[in-house]
């Protein structure tokens, strides 16, 4: 085992990278010796370390993650966190989504490419396209809003959410728990535009194209196309949104209209979207084909998967956060803590919603509400007491109707850093 030389105020300044090398070398980010740093680690915590005898292997407590501070985009709360501006990808700490619905200054940003102008709504227009539509029509927005209107509560949620914890380290935004949001989406069915046009029998996917422009500005390329198989643009609670919480949709998030898909990842809902092809085979536009896969069958972490052997993310696997309090919270001179959150399941429903202390030893079931629609997000509360003072980590785990539940730490590897569910932890110090 590598000795450490470094004082523990030295190590607190490093980032988590950093920190680990310094501690364990280049080859054992996160394969480190829990009885050997117990002792730092309750003295950077400042309190009794309870519970640690209960640590899972290889986990690294929350004392030691990192709290970035950078400068937002204009319009959005100073708490979010920027991890890119080139393009532009944002993230918002789990205390900010408290709220039923996330507001515009708190919802995260997820682009591919340089933002595209703000459009003058009577000037906009949606193609509809491809090999299986029988005749192509194009629609202004007030030939849209001639179809019944409808609204959705969805959770968006990037399928990266939660790419920082995977190691071997994947490529891409470093997202830790962010990059979710939930709003009120207020459009028109996709089914009953794509009817209008009219779809042959062997349509398979849909696409979309969006006005965003790619980072080499050159105009033939786009930064992503995506869709969703027919079957899903077909059923009803796919929509054509101009409105997020009751307001005109703001640029960042795909004025003046966007493409709404619940419960699949939040890349196959396009923003700014001008065009939607109807395919007679699965879509093969920007990102379709090198993105947003996983493999079929559990890999070995650093393993290099065939694209044969990747399948397309579609329905997103279930998941929940910790709202309330704030990760860092203090009680003085008390031991009982009032606890709330949200939690989802991609298409499904949540049945049941838990919280841990003790590393997952034991849990306790959470008062959950319904669900509002499919791929909304579930309120959740519950209250905690803590046997003692000290340090003390707080686990939220959901489990959907079919009965699959989040893992306790990071799930299976695979090459994107795609769909990690595990449990969402918060840090308490009971003084």
């Amino acid at each position: 085992m590598k000795k450490i030389h470094l004082k523990l105020s030295q190590l607190i300044q490093k980032t988590p990278q950093e920190r680990d090398q310094a501690l364990w070398g280049e080859n054992s980010r996160r394969d480190f010796l829990k009885k050997s740093i117990l002792a730092s680690l309750g003295a950077v915590a400042g309190a009794n370390y309870v519970f640690a005898n209960k640590i899972p292997e290889g986990y690294i407590p929350l004392i030691f993650e990192e709290n970035n501070e950078t400068k937002v985009p204009l319009g959005k709360h100073k708490e979010l966190v920027v991890l890119n501006d080139k393009p532009w990808n944002v993230e918002t700490p789990p205390h900010l989504l408290d709220q039923d619905f996330t507001s515009a200054d708190r919802m995260f940003i997820r682009n591919n490419g340089l933002l595209p102008e703000v459009m003058d709504e009577s000037s906009w227009s949606l193609k509809i396209s491809g090999e299986s539509v029988i005749s192509e029509k194009t629609f202004s927005l007030s030939d849209l809003k001639k179809f019944p209107e409808v609204s959705l509560n969805v959770t968006l949620e990037c399928a990266g959410n939660g790419r920082h914890e995977f190691n071997p380290p994947a490529k891409g935004n470093q997202w830790t728990t962010g990059a979710v949001s939930f709003a009120k989406w207020t459009g028109v069915r996709l089914s009953d535009v794509l009817k209008d046009a009219g779809i042959k029998s062997n349509a398979v996917y849909i696409g979309y194209y969006g006005r965003d422009k790619h980072l080499s500005k050159n105009r033939d390329k786009h930064s992503i196309s995506r869709g969703v198989p027919i079957s899903k643009a077909m059923s009803g609670n796919v929509i054509l949104a101009y409105k997020m919480n009751d307001e005109p949709i703001p640029i960042f998030h795909g004025q003046p209209v966007r493409l709404i898909s619940p419960g699949y990842p939040a890349s196959a809902s396009g923003k700014w979207v001008k065009e939607i092809v109807v395919r007679n085979i699965v879509h093969d536009g920007t990102k379709m084909l090198t993105g947003y896969r996983v493999p079929k069958e559990p890999v070995s972490p650093g393993t290099k998967v065939p694209y044969e052997e990747m399948k397309i993310i579609e329905s997103m696997p279930i998941k929940s956060i910790i709202t309330y309090p704030k990760t860092g919270a203090m009680l003085k001179g008390r031991t009982t803590l009032s606890l709330r959150g949200k939690s989802w399941a991609g298409e499904q429903k949540v049945k049941e919603m838990y919280i841990s202390i003790d590393f997952g030893s034991t849990w306790k079931k959470c008062e959950l509400e319904s669900s509002k629609n499919i791929g909304a997000w579930q309120n959740w509360k519950t209250k905690v007491n803590f046997p003692s003072k000290g340090y003390y980590e707080v686990w939220a785990k959901a489990i959907d109707e079919n009965g699959i539940g989040q893992t306790m730490l990071v799930p299976g590897w695979n090459p994107k850093g795609y769909l990690n569910n595990a449990c969402h932890r918060i840090a308490i110090k009971v003084l």
